[in-house]
């Protein structure tokens, strides 16, 4: 899996909304990743995540047209990394990071994946991956 990519909810609501100010690098960032071949995929609680953040931006019918269509493979986060993602919120109290960011900061740690496609500064702050999307 380490050439694996983590698909955040952030870079699903950029691709989806065109009028996201997100939108056009998303599209690029997309595309890039899928003309490298890499493998894609969202963890059960990013698919949670986007499905509400889908629901609450663009409604009911694209968030459920995403949920049953996504594309993206579902990697369910394993309890250990259930656990070790409290352990990382309770480490670095002075961050705003939700569960959701944390369970996807041990899975790519527990997995050795580098890659993320985001546009959540979070991912920034966290540190040990190469987030693609997201700019300066």
């Amino acid at each position: 899996m380490t050439r694996s990519v983590l698909w955040d909810s952030s870079a699903i609501l950029a691709l989806l909304d065109a009028d996201d100010a997100d939108h056009a690098r998303a599209v690029s960032t997309a595309r890039a990743i899928a003309s490298e071949k890499r493998p894609s995929f969202i963890t059960n609680y990013i698919e949670a995540e986007a499905h509400g953040l889908l629901l609450r931006k663009l409604g009911r019918a694209i968030a459920m047209q995403w949920l049953l269509t996504g594309g993206l493979p579902v990697v369910r986060v394993l309890p250990e990394e259930e656990q070790r993602a409290k352990a990382i919120l309770a480490r670095y109290t002075d961050k705003d990071w939700t569960l959701c960011d944390a369970m996807s900061f041990a899975l790519l740690e527990a997995r050795r994946i580098r890659r993320v496609f985001t546009f959540d500064h979070h991912f920034r702050q966290y540190g040990k991956v190469e987030i693609l999307g997201l700019t300066e």
